[in-house]
């Protein structure tokens, strides 16, 4: 392997060897990519982290997905009203909605476990946040909705 010959890519995809030659891109502060072992000064080129190994194909990265709340929302929507629709930017709202709601309660149970020496956030600190955080009748309707669905799972 010469330390003077270098691979690189011409215009039109197909690799070109140059021998010796000052790579123009670089001189000029463009980037290029360089698939070669050694860059044309003959120092080793440095490997990628995530690059697989050679003999393997280079497998796509995958996006974690987005967490949302528009199937639960979409859901409930389709078994309170089967014929009703709903808009992308009223989704992405009721989303945010949840959201915080969510972040509240459970920030709520937290300092409640936490002011009673406690590790675990139970039914009794959840339901003790909805009725400081909920306000008034929605609180007592939560609540015993939330007291159906525990008696439901426990049994």
């Amino acid at each position: 392997m010469a330390a003077s010959v270098s691979s690189k890519k011409s215009s039109k995809g197909k690799r070109t060897s140059q021998a010796g030659k000052s790579n123009s891109a670089h001189a000029s502060g463009k980037t290029t990519r360089n698939n070669s072992k050694s860059n044309s000064t003959g120092e080793p080129a440095k490997e990628k982290e995530n690059k697989a190994p050679q003999g393997e194909a280079k497998k796509a990265r995958k996006r974690k997905p987005k967490e949302s709340w528009s199937t639960y929302v979409y859901k409930v929507l389709k078994q309170v009203h089967p014929d009703t629709g709903m808009s992308n930017k009223a989704m992405s709202i009721l989303c945010s909605f949840v959201t915080d709601i969510f972040e509240r309660l459970a920030r709520e149970a937290s300092t409640l476990s936490q002011i009673n020496h406690r590790s675990t956030i139970s039914s009794k600190e959840i339901q003790t946040a909805v009725r400081l955080i909920i306000p008034g009748e929605l609180a007592k309707h939560a609540v015993s909705e939330g007291t159906k669905s525990v008696t439901k799972f426990t049994v």
